[in-house]
């Protein structure tokens, strides 16, 4: 019998098992780009309705605080991906604002990734989806 209140998480701390948690964060942004060096029509210019994913992964959780029992309050990874997506994506030709000649989406993870590192995330990986067939992963 558990000796925690009701509506309490009481998880066992074996010393044998190992595992990890993944965090994963949504977000959105209307962008413009063309790829200079393609042979078909994705050398126009064009847009997307982007889909990108943030995540952070962590082997243990806050055992006290206002993040107890989290590996990272979801609003904290909000508060650093809303600004850059603001800044330099949402509503951008992106050839424009990344530091990229060819903003593929590889090149597009690859970037979110570096920025939100630098931004002090301890991201793990970032996903872009550029269109609803055409997915792109970058990971550490």
């Amino acid at each position: 019998m558990s000796t925690t209140r009701p509506g309490t998480w009481d998880r066992p701390r074996l010393p044998s098992c190992v595992g990890s948690y993944t965090l994963r964060k949504r977000f959105t942004f209307e962008a413009a780009h063309f790829l200079p060096h393609h042979e078909g029509k994705c050398k126009r210019l064009h847009g997307h309705s982007w889909l990108g994913w943030v995540e952070v992964t962590g082997e243990s959780l806050h055992s006290e605080g206002p993040q107890a029992g989290m590996v990272m309050d979801y609003a904290r990874i909000a508060d650093i991906v809303k600004p850059m997506v603001e800044d330099y994506l949402d509503h951008y030709c992106l050839n424009e604002t990344l530091p990229v000649i060819s903003p593929t989406s590889e090149a597009v993870a690859a970037w979110v990734f570096e920025h939100l590192r630098s931004s002090g995330l301890p991201v793990s990986a970032v996903t872009i989806e550029e269109t609803c067939t055409s997915v792109c992963t970058y990971r550490d």
